[in-house]
């Protein structure tokens, strides 16, 4: 039995999807341009392309960490500052308006693929995956690679849940951020703190 504490990790999960990145921004535009199954589309290729960055993860990320003391040591450090130093990004952005643009028509496939290629050309995403989904392996785990598989679709899940209603209303809920831009201000921060608090987390944790 995998012992995770479900939980943390999807209660950490839900307020880095809910901060509006560049995914999220993608989602509303196209949503905003041609409507919302144009936005459902888009979020389900953004979840399709997190499925791909998981698997890349758990292949990488499972044999590193059950590598060496060294090179989980290593892992946990990087980690650790890049996922601090993500959340000081965000507390300090300043965001206050969303950038959403209306893109020309496309087909239904067209908006799907964009949305996985969008979220598979990031970099920042492999790097997140990288730092953020290590620290949730038990230090029991007998399979380091299944874990980090399991944790990674569970986080392409919850983005596909929360992503699809952001589609279908993102004309309502942009014109409610543009209206209320201390709230969109308050998003981005509470997320920086999450993940400043992952990272010291993870820096202090013993394996």
């Amino acid at each position: 039995m995998i012992e995770i504490s479900w939980m943390f990790f999807i209660g950490a999960s839900l307020a880095v999807i809910l901060a509006p990145g560049q995914d999220m921004v993608l989602v509303m535009s196209r949503g905003m341009s041609q409507g919302a199954a144009a936005g459902i589309a888009t979020g389900a290729g953004v979840s399709v392309g997190l499925l791909c960055h998981t698997l890349l993860a758990a292949l990488g990320l499972g044999a590193l960490v059950a590598a060496s003391e060294l090179a989980y040591s290593l892992l946990k450090y990087v980690g650790a500052a890049y996922l601090v130093y993500l959340g000081l990004r965000m507390i300090l952005s300043g965001v206050t308006r969303l950038n959403t643009q209306r893109s020309s028509q496309a087909s239904l496939a067209r908006l799907f693929y964009q949305g996985a290629f969008s979220n598979l050309s990031n970099p920042k995403i492999a790097l997140f995956y990288f730092a953020f989904l290590p620290q949730f392996v038990p230090e029991s785990a007998q399979n380091p690679t299944q874990v980090i598989f399991l944790l990674g679709v569970t986080f392409a899940v919850l983005t596909f849940i929360i992503k699809v209603p952001v589609g279908y209303f993102s004309g309502t809920l942009s014109n409610w951020f543009r209206r209320h831009p201390k709230a969109l201000a308050w998003v981005y921060r509470s997320s920086g703190a999450v993940l400043i608090g992952l990272g010291a987390r993870l820096a202090i944790e013993e394996r």
